[in-house]
């Protein structure tokens, strides 16, 4: 392996390798494949992080918010969170709608916007 900044350490990838790792095993492929995904979101995210702490701590204002470090507006538009169950079923009532005849008073969606995320 080389040096190189999104490498990731010898001592993480043998971890992977004990996690997911069999040659005998018929699913070798499988953990191949899992192996070279952990590989490749560490690298991505080692990047990510290189690229955070490079912008430093020059003001940005965001959302109305110069409170933050830049480099969390950068981390949060790449890494971001999954939708809530209550966003998820929102989007999926939605769809429901296009296609199907919903209650006229909406009480499904009313319920669902009333829940904290």
């Amino acid at each position: 392996m080389t040096d190189h900044p999104i490498t990731p350490p010898l001592k993480l990838v043998q971890q992977w390798i004990e996690k997911y790792g069999n040659s005998e095993d018929p699913h070798w492929q499988t953990y191949e494949c899992d192996i070279a995904h952990h590989a490749a979101q560490w690298g991505a995210d080692q990047e990510l992080e290189a690229c955070c702490e490079w912008l430093g701590d020059a003001p940005v204002v965001w959302d109305n918010n110069g409170d933050l470090h830049p480099g969390s507006y950068l981390r949060d538009a790449r890494r971001p969170k999954p939708a809530s169950l209550k966003e998820q079923a929102l989007k999926r009532l939605a769809e429901a709608e296009l296609t199907l005849i919903v209650d006229p008073d909406k009480i499904i969606r009313r319920a669902l916007e009333q829940l904290d995320d």
